[in-house]
């Protein structure tokens, strides 16, 4: 149980100081509305280190290495569904991509990871 906490919780550690720094790098706010150009290149960045993430918490999980990918993409969802809500005002676009892009990333790399373990 603790190795299964730690695996999503690396995974998510992997996701989350990759934005963070991202957006500490560019000076930019995560909840401000921003140019096209920087939200393509944001959501890239973090769909791929949430692929990674994913990845990185199926290759950490001893048993059901693709459910640990799921998990990862269920805690980006819910903390990004509280992040939106919690809010009051201003743009929500890096949460809804979370949930719409990343989220999904996040189990699909655990299921790279899950059929890669199994070969």
């Amino acid at each position: 149980m603790l190795r299964s906490i730690g695996a999503v919780a690396a995974g998510y550690f992997v996701f989350a100081a990759a934005a963070v720094m991202l957006f500490q790098l560019s000076g930019r706010e995560a909840h401000a509305d921003a140019p096209l150009a920087f939200k393509v290149a944001t959501t890239v960045w973090g769909a791929v280190f949430a692929l990674v993430g994913g990845w990185l918490a199926a290759h950490v999980a001893v048993r059901r290495p693709a459910a640990h990918g799921a998990y990862l993409a269920v805690l980006i969802a819910a903390i990004a569904a509280i992040s939106v809500i919690a809010s009051p005002s201003g743009s929500a676009w890096s949460p809804i991509v979370a949930i719409v892009v990343m989220a999904p990333c996040a189990w699909l790399g655990g299921v790279l990871a899950a059929r890669r373990k199994s070969m």
